[in-house]
């Protein structure tokens, strides 16, 4: 080999630079480990000390906030923390650039959009179809009462066509969406967690969030999904609303019976009765009343009820009879509710705002220049806040009036009432005010860092999210490494028990390989997951992959007499081993790639581990073990292959492969015709990744009925509830749809609170709402991992999934033919790769109702399906390289012999190759943990069904599609030459 000296250089200075780039990792995590001990637990102690120390210098003079970007990341499946994609409303951004315009075909469209979005289509382009086909060319996009308006009057005219004013509403979108992720990212900033994540994904409207090691789920989705729209408003008094109040009563009496037991007296104890003399008439047939208790007059808190009452009053006030008892001014009135006092839980406070015909509040919250939380007179926490000069005057004002009134002013954010105090000391001037209620300091500072980030351009809704516990990020962290070192070990004894002193070299390259890949992970700042540790340990397995194809190679020319030297030499030549490398690994390859381009979150990082350890392990082997192995032969000239167990196995293989290929096809029509009957009954076990819903991996303290749990849990929720054991007898993986189409805090919170309401009877000791929904180190009990996928991106996920699948067969395709330059070979590949897919899918839809692990349909399913089409073509490639150098060479013998000795000369290639990958998988199916068990066993078929079909299946399909001129021609040349 020529250059070996200028090999040997790259690749010590490649692993030089890769122990620099890990060492900073190591150095991270001593550091975060000591902040673990110095904290004791507490998270706001270990983010206090890294925080203290992240301006000095720990290492070759880099402070701890530079070595910290420099290490690798640890995913939410590994450390823990909340993953989210939040969708900000972009429905809500062209109602505001239209300047909520009342035009029928506008609004119609914006309600047909959403309807027929397609999987992977962006809500603005469905706006746009819909639009074109609601106005039919009646109305223009440039109309004055669309976008042609006073606040777009710089960038659209009447004059306009709808594709020119499309391009400039595009560009506002994006700008929007753009304004609302640097809004978001000034409130992580502030949130207190390490190396938090924000991505813009696409042009979607779609922002990923991750938070790695944040316990606190209620608080962090509050803090992400509060638009921060801060307006106040004058406020009625209850004398004033007495006639709506009567009204919405005789509403109800109208169309709702008296409930047989008022809840009045239970509302009463908890609010400590403070509307006594409206006590009397909540008896009798005074339905409203019933569930509502009215403030005392002079208040401007009207009443009191249940939150779970509030969408019914909401109705009932909104009713046109009860709206007619508004007479002038105050038919502009708006109700809003007020914050839950944590005191008196569950109930909240209603009141009227003085609304106005342009629904414009007096004063709103753009006028805020700064917020600090702080504490009032009192000494319970309280937001302060700054007004910029033109705010400081309105402010006056508005205080002003309400002081002369004796009236007050609400606080609203967000549409809920923080606060509505009173002025009793005459106009506030200087622009300073208070936001105070019944807060704790936690969420002051939220509150605050809210407001100084600034509101979001329109609604922000969480579509997908993930919640995994540090425990069990930790037990991830265990079984990784656990899988990873028993698989190294297994590979490494096998190589040297099967190839001898040539294993120990294969070896090295093997060690040297891991280096590689870690280093580079660490040089990019890749996030390192729990299928990115399973795509290392995979790559354990196929790194020996192209070491055995050269081995292999290496034996075959001993065998036909050249030297060692000689058979070296030849088995790293194109025409020995470095054309089946080459194809076996860029099919491999461009399967990864497609992986990349549509998968997400840890699947992404498993496509980046796997081709990171593709190109790694291909100059491993190439380079590394070449220049090892010929070190061996010019130091001793002494090298084999094998042992004296192993050295005539696999070498005398005569099987006539294609005299039983009718035998193959009738039992691969079977398995297909079966795989389809079980599609067709028993259909395939989809996840929430595809078809949308609720997840949550519940751990007890022991072992619970699954069908008690089902029954109680499908009560609570009204629809069917799905749970199974997962991993332990103790943990359940529940799976609801109920309310997965609405998004907000309150939903997320009342499904938590239905969960734990009905499920904290299975265990013997008092368990908490907060111990019971969040994560915290050493949980070992309560929700342990929780996902969320809406309707929408599961429609996403899906479509991405159906064209990764056949994008990746049809790259494959066209790849092989190019490289094979016969499409028969092309065809064979890919039929034997659908026949494996097929079987794939029909032994999940058989086998999911009784598997003692999860075998769903999730984008971890597909990451496994796309890596059985690797692997695959990778055998099928290797079979057929050989099926190629033999027709062009001058073996005798009729058309399938030459094809069937093609077989059978690789077949120990075959089988080594797929028993090393076997061999890994079945470790990591053992070992891995349960979250990846139906992925990893996936692979595990897949690679079986995928040996036996590249035998059976892709050679006699090229076989039969060769014509026969064609096969004539070949036996005419390779039986007439000399």
């Amino acid at each position: 080999m020529q250059n070996k000296g200028l090999i040997k250089f790259f690749a010590i200075i490649f692993a030089i630079v890769s122990i620099y780039q890990l060492s900073f990792t190591f150095v991270s995590n001593g550091i975060q480990e000591d902040a673990k001990a110095a904290a004791g637990g507490d998270s706001q102690k270990e983010l206090a000390y890294l925080d203290s120390i992240g301006k000095q210098e720990v290492f070759l003079g880099y402070t701890y906030n530079q070595v910290r970007d420099k290490q690798i990341n640890k995913g939410l499946d590994l450390e823990g923390g909340i993953n989210v994609i939040l969708q900000i409303s972009v429905k809500d951004i062209l109602k505001d650039l239209a300047n909520n315009t009342t035009n029928p075909v506008f609004n119609k469209a914006l309600d047909v959009a959403a309807q027929e979005q397609q999987g992977n289509q962006d809500y603005l382009d469905a706006f746009f179809v819909a639009f074109a086909k609601e106005s039919n060319g009646t109305v223009k996009l440039s109309s004055p009462e669309i976008f042609a308006n006073r606040d777009l009057s710089d960038d659209v005219n009447t004059q306009m066509s709808d594709d020119e004013v499309k391009t400039v509403i595009k560009r506002k979108v994006n700008e929007a969406i753009d304004s609302a992720f640097g809004v978001l990212t000034k409130r992580i900033d502030k949130f207190g967690v390490v190396q938090p994540n924000l991505q813009k994904l696409g042009e979607s409207g779609r922002i990923l969030v991750e938070l790695p090691g944040a316990k606190d789920i209620d608080r962090v989705k509050k803090l992400l999904q509060s638009t921060a729209q801060l307006e106040f408003w004058q406020t009625y008094k209850v004398d004033q609303m007495v006639g709506v109040l009567t009204a919405a009563n005789e509403a109800m009496k109208a169309d709702v019976k008296t409930t047989e037991q008022p809840e009045a007296a239970k509302i009463d104890t908890l609010i400590g009765n403070n509307a006594q003399d409206s006590s009397a008439t909540a008896k009798g047939n005074n339905p409203l009343f019933e569930i509502f208790s009215p403030g005392p007059m002079g208040s401007p808190i009207l009443g009191m009820a249940s939150v779970s009452d509030t969408a019914k009053i909401n109705s009932y006030l909104k009713k046109p009879e009860v709206r007619s008892a508004l007479a002038g001014d105050l038919r502009y009135t708006r109700f809003a509710w007020g914050k839950e006092d944590k005191n008196n839980e569950g109930i909240v406070e209603l009141y009227a705002l003085r609304g106005n015909r342009e629904n414009v509040p007096p004063l709103s919250g753009s006028v805020i220049t700064g917020a600090n939380d702080s504490f009032d007179q009192l000494g319970k926490p309280c937001v302060e806040m700054q007004m910029d000069a033109k705010g400081s005057r309105e402010w006056e004002e508005l205080t002003g009036q309400a002081y002369q009134e004796q009236g007050n002013i609400a606080i609203v954010l967000d549409n809920i009432v923080y606060s509505a105090p009173g002025v009793s000391s005459g106009p506030i001037s200087g622009g300073r005010s208070q936001i105070s209620g019944s807060f704790d300091v936690t969420e002051t500072k939220d509150l605050a860092n809210v407001l100084r980030a600034g509101k979001l351009p329109a609604s922000a809704d969480i579509v997908q999210s993930e919640v995994v516990g540090p425990s069990l990020g930790q037990e991830a962290i265990d079984n990784g490494i656990t899988s990873s070192l028993v698989g190294l070990l297994l590979i490494s004894f096998w190589m040297i028990f099967y190839y001898g002193k040539a294993g120990w070299y294969a070896n090295i390259a093997l060690a040297v390989n891991l280096l590689f890949i870690f280093g580079i992970l660490a040089s990019l700042g890749a996030v390192l997951t729990l299928p990115g540790i399973a795509g290392i340990v995979l790559t354990m397995g196929t790194a020996v992959d192209a070491n055995i194809i050269i081995y292999e190679r290496a034996k075959e020319e001993m065998r036909l007499g050249k030297t060692l030297e000689e058979s070296i030499k030849a088995s790293f030549s194109w025409k020995g081993a470095m054309s089946s490398i080459t194809d076996a690994n860029v099919t491999t390859f461009l399967t990864g790639l497609v992986l990349l381009i549509f998968g997400t979150g840890p699947v992404k990082g498993f496509a980046t581990t796997l081709l990171i350890g593709i190109c790694t392990s291909l100059f491993t082997a190439i380079f590394i073990t070449r220049v090892l192995l010929d070190w061996a032969v010019n130091k001793s000239g002494n090298l084999t292959f094998n042992t004296s167990i192993t050295k005539n196995w696999f070498t005398k293989f005569n099987f006539d492969f294609l005299s039983k290929k009718k035998i193959a096809y009738f039992i691969s029509g079977l398995l297909i015709l079966g795989s389809f009957a079980s599609f067709f009954t028993n259909g395939l076990d989809q996840g929430i990744d595809f078809v949308g819903g609720r997840t949550f991996q519940v751990r007890f303290e022991n072992k619970v009925s699954v069908e008690e749990v089902k029954s109680v849990l499908s009560d609570a929720f009204g629809s069917a509830v799905d749970a199974k054991v997962f991993g332990t007898d103790d943990q359940l993986r529940i799976t609801t749809k109920y309310k997965v189409d609405a998004h907000g805090v309150e939903v997320d919170k009342e499904v938590n609170e239905i969960l734990y309401n009905n499920l904290k009877k299975f265990y013997s000791k008092e368990i908490s709402y907060d111990d019971f929904v969040n994560t915290y180190d050493g949980k070992t009990v309560g929700i342990m991992q929780a996902s969320k996928v809406g309707p929408t991106i599961a429609k996403d996920i899906k479509t991405n999934s159906y064209w990764a699948v056949l994008g990746s067969l049809s790259i494959v395709f066209i790849y092989l033919m190019l490289s094979f330059r016969r499409w028969q070979f092309s065809l064979g590949a890919v039929v034997a790769v659908a026949h494996d897919v097929i079987i794939v899918l029909g032994i999940y839809s058989v086998c999911y109702k009784v598997a003692p692990f999860q075998m769903e349909m999730n984008q971890h399913f597909i990451a496994a399906i796309l890596t059985v089409i690797g692997y695959s073509l990778n055998d099928t490639v290797i079979v057929f390289d050989r099926v190629r150098e033999f027709l062009g060479g001058s073996v005798k013998g009729d058309f399938n012999s030459i094809v069937n000795q093609s077989i059978n000369t690789t077949l120990s290639r075959t089988i080594n190759t797929s028993l090393t990958v076997m061999l890994v998988l079945l470790i990591m199916f053992m070992f891995g943990g349960e979250s990846i068990q139906g992925f990893v066993f996936a692979m595990l078929v897949g690679i079986v069904v995928g040996t036996y079909s590249s035998l059976f299946i892709a050679t006699p399909i090229l076989v039969d599609t060769v014509s026969a001129k064609e096969k004539k021609a070949v036996e005419t040349a390779h039986n007439t030459a000399e």
